[in-house]
């Protein structure tokens, strides 16, 4: 099941939609790897970085307060940041976390991506 975030700060009266969506697996493993951060950080921070073979790759890091251009979004008791110019390459996107006899880690599926590189860690929009 996947957890809808609420933003924390919002100028209008109506709900606004969160562009993305991280299932309670992610949130689970966010804030298992979270519980061993010393000082606990305030929250994830979610984004996109230019780089790998198709032009993005996602990124997410611990940050230890919002910066003054990001969105923030409300995972029931965990904080998300998102830059502005990462918001509308994640718009829609889910992020999951997954195990396999391969590998584990975080999966993103999102919409907006155009091609994705032959390892799958880039991708176009």
């Amino acid at each position: 099941m996947a957890t809808i975030a609420q933003p924390l700060t919002d100028q209008s009266s109506a709900p606004k939609q969160a562009p993305l969506t991280l299932t309670d697996g992610a949130i689970a493993k966010v804030r298992e790897i979270m519980a061993t951060q010393d000082p606990l950080p305030a929250g994830l921070r979610i984004g996109v970085v230019g780089g790998g073979c198709s032009g993005f790759q996602y990124s997410m890091s611990f940050e230890n307060q919002a910066g003054m251009m990001d969105k923030i979004f409300r995972f029931d008791d965990m904080k998300v940041f998102v830059d502005a110019t990462s918001l509308m390459y994640l718009n829609g996107c889910v992020v999951d976390y997954v195990e396999t006899l391969e590998a584990a880690g975080f999966k993103f599926e999102n919409p907006n991506v155009k091609s994705t590189c032959g390892c799958g860690s880039s991708f176009s929009a």
